[in-house]
């Protein structure tokens, strides 16, 4: 059955069916080729680190560039070959031509007998090796005889590419948002997040106002991530108010769920707690270093940088991870755009979210002259506007001392830190409140 899409689902399903057969690894032309495809729909600044630099605790490896991976049976039939599905190859193998008999080839074989029709991801970054990935299913049935294993790789001095874009903001305060670029072809768990984070982009890029400066970042997951740290960690500690890493963001999962920070203290956590209270449908679970993605080098103890994650599926784990049968129809186009929905109006609201300070602090400012203040006393619905509104402005003022964020100030008034947008808008305006660093 033919899907039909809107034309913005199109949009995403047409980038999608770009990016899938790509061989992506941690470094490589794959990863290169795949930004060039995103540098067309946002710009990107691509910073390089050598092969061999130290980044931390760890060393960038060398590049893997693989042309050609098939295993071919007695009778000549091909058992794997990457030009059919990329996964069918062991991501960084070492080169091999050889002829093998089964009992040596099943050392080299990688399947999941309780998955018998999925074809695993396997990958052997930091070890050399070679391999190919099967279904269980075609494993059962090889016949005894002789194997040809053909893999045409190599590995060379490169580097580690990451990519960059920034919307600035009226402040200097950053956001950093990121996903993770580097596995070969599956859905959710690849390219869900670059994906939304493209849609995210556009979506802010067309604010009228930024409080806050956006950085997205797209890179290899876990080097990557420590690379982009390696370049930016001074800014990050000075500039940094929140981040989420965004991944397996498609999926049948209606709710959001956001891991958070490692010490819980960020603008970020504390905002999605405040909204879970006033209508928001997603879920919030405790940081842990067990599992996850690149939100636990941004939450090392080194760093403690206040970024959460974000997924719709991965922390509860779906049976598709890392094999073939995370697909397009797994994923959801449609899932995808009510992950940018939702994301956005998070993200709409935490530029409300922000510590402010009095700019006129002795004594209550004289709102009348700045026309903040109602002039008319009859009742009516525009009066009571007014009155909330100007409840509002006052609790700004009185607890804007720089110590209390807008969140403090609108659980007192006992609504959502969005509803004060225009009362914060009004203050701004008329040089009554300025935001200051959190």
């Amino acid at each position: 059955m033919t899907q039909t899409y809107t034309e913005t689902e199109q949009f995403y399903s047409d980038l999608y069916d770009k990016l899938f057969p790509i061989l992506r690894s941690v470094t490589g032309p794959g990863l290169r080729q795949s930004y060039d495809i995103f540098k067309q729909y946002m710009p990107l600044e691509i910073s390089s680190i050598k092969t061999g630099t130290q980044i931390f605790d760890w060393q960038v490896p060398q590049e893997w560039h693989c042309t050609e991976a098939y295993l071919e049976s007695p009778d000549g039939e091909r058992v794997a070959d990457m030009h059919r599905l990329n996964l069918e190859v062991v991501n960084y193998s070492e080169a091999v031509d050889k002829t093998l008999n089964l009992d040596e080839l099943q050392n080299h074989l990688y399947s999941l007998p309780e998955q018998p029709t999925a074809i695993p991801y396997v990958t052997s970054y930091y070890k050399r090796r070679w391999g190919f990935c099967i279904a269980q299913a075609e494993r059962d049935k090889l016949p005894q005889g002789s194997y040809k294993a053909v893999i045409k790789s190599e590995f060379v001095d490169g580097q580690l590419d990451i990519a960059q874009s920034v919307l600035r903001g009226e402040s200097e305060q950053e956001i950093l948002l990121s996903s993770y670029l580097c596995h070969p072809s599956m859905a959710n768990n690849e390219l869900s997040g670059p994906l939304v984070l493209l849609g995210l982009y556009h979506r802010i890029k067309k604010w009228r106002n930024r409080r806050y400066t956006y950085r997205f970042a797209l890179h290899p997951e876990t080097i990557g991530s420590l690379g982009l740290l390696h370049l930016e960690h001074k800014n990050f500690s000075k500039n940094m108010v929140a981040g989420l890493v965004i991944n397996c963001v498609g999926g049948k999962q209606e709710e959001l769920t956001f891991k958070h920070s490692r010490n819980d203290s960020g603008l970020l956590d504390k905002l999605l707690y405040h909204l879970n209270d006033h209508g928001h449908g997603h879920r919030n679970i405790a940081f842990s270093p067990l599992s996850g993605s690149d939100e636990r080098q941004y939450n090392s103890p080194g760093f403690q940088l206040p970024v959460c994650c974000v997924s719709r599926s991965f922390h509860d784990g779906y049976s598709q991870y890392h094999t073939s049968l995370d697909d397009k129809e797994y994923m959801g186009i449609e899932s995808l755009l009510d992950s940018i929905d939702k994301l956005e109006r998070i993200f709409l609201e935490m530029e409300q979210t922000a510590v402010f300070e009095n700019q006129y602090p002795y004594g209550e400012p004289q709102l009348g002259d700045r026309g903040l203040y109602p002039t008319l006393s009859f009742f009516s619905e525009e009066r009571k506007k007014q009155v909330d509104e100007l409840n509002q402005i006052k609790m700004l003022l009185n607890y804007g001392d720089g110590e209390h964020d807008t969140i403090d100030i609108a659980k007192k008034l006992g609504v959502s830190v969005g509803d004060m947008a225009t009362a914060i808008h009004k203050l701004e305006e008329q040089a009554l409140l300025k935001m200051i660093k959190s």
